[in-house]
């Protein structure tokens, strides 16, 4: 497996980890049922492509990528901090839509950034982009 599909691998691979940590943040707050399932539904479809990715990269002899350590206590300090100052189902859709903006962002920038690897990579990260817009459209019911 080349270098670009490795990395691209691994991007989605890490991109899926930090939206799972996310939702798992957040989901103590969450007391609105059809948010509560539309969260749990979305939680599903990253963690099939995580596992997806990691396989990918572990039948490659590659090991999968966690987020940044920084990113992640940045991403849990501001959840903390917004869900402070408000705690319903609006603002728990807030951060989540800005979690899907900056995924579609990222994996899009990798996908541009390593243009030549193979199509089991580049489908998987548009895979992740279509599941990133999907949510984002479906939280905005709650806002």
């Amino acid at each position: 497996m080349d270098e670009h599909t490795i990395r691209l691998l691994k991007e989605c691979d890490s991109g899926c980890k930090m939206a799972i940590e996310s939702i798992d943040r957040i989901q103590d707050y969450v007391e609105n049922a059809e948010l509560q399932k539309v969260i749990m539904e979305y939680k599903k479809r990253h963690e099939e492509l995580e596992a997806r990715s990691t396989r990918l990269l572990q039948n490659n002899g590659e090991s999968e990528k966690h987020p940044s350590p920084v990113a992640a206590a940045m991403s849990r300090l501001t959840t903390e901090m917004k869900m402070m100052m408000r705690d319903d189902s609006t603002q728990i859709a807030k951060i989540l839509m800005n979690g899907c903006n900056m995924g579609i962002q990222s994996i899009g920038e990798y996908r541009h950034k390593y243009n030549d690897a193979q199509e089991v990579a580049r489908s998987l990260a548009g895979e992740l982009v279509k599941v990133e817009e999907k949510f984002l459209r479906d939280l905005e019911k709650f806002l």
